[in-house]
């Protein structure tokens, strides 16, 4: 047996630089301080996302992406498919989760201050990331084409549509018409499927490529030649292993005892449910849309509120070339009140969509 293994490497080593390859790995260092527990997390997004993809790929074997056949063949999936029901609920769960795992890893990122030189663009990447993957959220809702996903999904696109000059013209990009109808549900299967996997997969790449390049940043006021480190290979790799394993415990748990819902078919002609709401991750944008005054001063609330929303994205990419402190070591108060104000602001906005009458 051993001889087979020793051939086999050797094979393989002669035609991929196998031995180079592991010795990378084992002289890779991860830094240990009292904050080395949010490293973590980017561990815990890179595998949520492959179970996405696993899941997504198993549900694909029986979805059918037209109006006529998506809530059917969902269905299909749930009840006769040999533990469908459980993949759809793995697949709904891991996505929610994802993009939970991802705003703390991108939060704990901007509070370490990781983002400074020479990791600028692994920020950008990762920001980048976390756009795609909200996107990815808003196309995935609407593919069971149930009564809930169909009008989340004509709200969203209508607060799309007040942006000036390019709203109308975007709505009726993804919409693929003046309504949410059959070809809404083609695109953004189109898009969950092809155009947004293709994307996140170039740059996902560039993210853990630039990782390995400048490795795991220290805390501001440490030096990185300073921290003791231990080897990624086994120490860290092990760790990383067990958050994974408590993931799919918790990943399990959630899609056994509260399987994901289908609900009712969608129906373009019966008008909207009362209290309708997006994903969770959505909703503190939808609540501050919905508390906006008609007018501020002589522009419209939504308008406001979707141009202020984008600025603060454009603001979040470009934090490394505007926090010029991190840069010199030190820590801009600003910028952490800046953050700590937005991480409030979004945790209360999401508890008060849920708890407010009639929003």
């Amino acid at each position: 047996m051993k001889k087979i293994i020793n051939s086999t490497y050797k094979w393989f080593g002669e035609r991929i630089p196998l031995k180079e390859l592991i010795d990378f790995i084992s002289k890779k260092g991860v830094p240990i301080h009292s904050y080395s527990y949010w490293y973590f997390f980017g561990g815990i997004c890179l595998f949520l996302y492959i179970t996405q993809v696993v899941t997504g790929i198993l549900l694909l074997l029986y979805y059918k992406p037209t109006a006529e056949s998506a809530y059917e063949s969902v269905h299909f999936i749930v009840a006769n498919v040999p533990f469908g029901w459980l993949i759809r609920s793995i697949h709904s769960w891991s996505a929610n989760l994802l993009i939970g795992a991802i705003f703390i890893h991108m939060f704990s990122t901007y509070f370490l201050k990781a983002y400074r030189p020479p990791r600028e663009l692994t920020w950008i990447t990762g920001c980048l990331l976390l756009y795609l993957f909200l996107a990815f959220g808003f196309s995935g809702y609407l593919l069971p084409w149930n009564e809930l996903s169909f009008f989340a999904t004509k709200v969203g696109t209508e607060i799309v549509g007040v942006l000036p000059i390019i709203g109308k013209p975007l709505k009726i990009f993804l919409r693929g018409g003046e309504e949410v109808s059959g070809a809404t549900l083609t695109r953004f299967f189109g898009f969950h499927v092809a155009v947004l996997p293709g994307i996140v997969f170039i740059i996902l790449g560039i993210h853990l490529l630039l990782l390995q390049i400048h490795g795991m940043s220290v805390p501001l006021g440490m030096k990185e030649e300073e921290v003791k480190k231990e080897p990624f290979f086994p120490n860290f790799f092990i760790k990383e292993l067990i958050g994974w394993l408590l993931i799919t415990v918790i990943l399990v748990s959630l899609s056994v005892f509260f399987p994901w819902p289908l609900g009712k078919k969608a129906d373009p002609f019966a008008s909207a449910p009362a209290g309708i709401k997006p994903e969770w991750y959505f909703t503190f944008m939808f609540l501050t849309l919905k508390l906006l005054p008609q007018k501020v001063i002589f522009i419209e609330g939504e308008v406001l509120g979707v141009l202020i929303f984008f600025i603060a994205a454009i603001f979040l990419l470009l934090i490394p070339f505007l926090d010029l402190w991190s840069k010199k070591e030190k820590r801009n108060p600003i910028f952490t009140w800046i953050g700590i104000f937005a991480v409030l602001y979004i945790i209360i906005m999401t508890i008060l969509t849920y708890i407010l009458p009639g929003k």
